[in-house]
């Protein structure tokens, strides 16, 4: 991890695809611990340090996770992203071009707990929930396509469902009907960007994430970056 962000309520870290968010069976540390380590060893701290997950981010992806620092900030936080008031922005990579260079995808996703997998249909199902993004078709190269999603409804593996719906699974993902796992063991699937108002002082806070590093996402970057730039 790489911490881009902190002050006295939240700290704001780049994770790798190697990295959890929480425990989980796998028995490794994960990221809540690593951050408190971080901060008692920055600031000499004894006894406990707080520190509140306040979203989580799959395993193989990269890219920004909101940690709190106070139960104060948590609470806040926790209640912005219930309620959509914070904008994530995640790049992917997939093989194929999607039908359109850039839409809405609407679909009612239904997780599968055993297989730990959601599946997506186009018509409301018992026990599903409605997914919404929104993608744009943002750079390629000679043999793949990145694409900048607005992520407006956070359900389980929501990005990697809805792309393979549309025949454009995300480079990597096998679980999901990519053909070959990535060298890192990841998916290329990044959370670039984050925005929202900060839960105490209330200044506009955005953050972006620096893409891993791996020759085809720099080159990625280089592009929509120049492209940016031309505007």
């Amino acid at each position: 991890m790489t911490v881009l962000y902190e002050d006295n309520h939240l700290i704001v870290v780049n994770k790798t695809c190697s990295e959890i968010v929480q425990g989980d069976k796998t028995g490794d540390i994960p990221l809540s611990e690593t951050i408190k380590q971080w901060l008692k060893e920055k600031y000499n701290k004894p006894g406990n340090v707080f520190v509140g997950v306040v979203h989580r981010l799959d395993r193989p992806v990269s890219g920004l996770v909101v940690f709190a620092k106070t139960s104060k900030a948590l609470e806040r936080m926790n209640a912005m992203f219930r309620q959509g008031e914070v904008k994530k922005t995640y790049w992917a990579i997939v093989k194929k071009r999607p039908p359109q260079s850039e839409g809405e995808l609407v679909h009612y996703l239904v997780r599968n707990e055993k297989q730990n997998k959601s599946y997506a249909y186009d018509y409301e199902k018992q026990g599903s929930q409605k997914a919404i993004l929104f993608y744009k078709l943002i750079a390629q190269s000679d043999r793949y396509f990145l694409l900048e999603i607005d992520l407006k409804t956070g359900r389980h593996h929501q990005i990697r469902c809805q792309l393979a719906k549309i025949g454009c699974p995300v480079k990597g993902d096998l679980k999901y009907g990519f053909d070959r796992s990535n060298s890192d063991g990841g998916i290329s699937l990044h959370s670039r960007e984050i925005s929202f108002i900060h839960p105490v002082s209330k200044k506009p806070i955005t953050i972006t994430a620096p893409v891993p590093d791996d020759k085809l996402w720099k080159q990625f970057e280089i592009s929509v970056i120049t492209s940016v730039n031309e505007r």
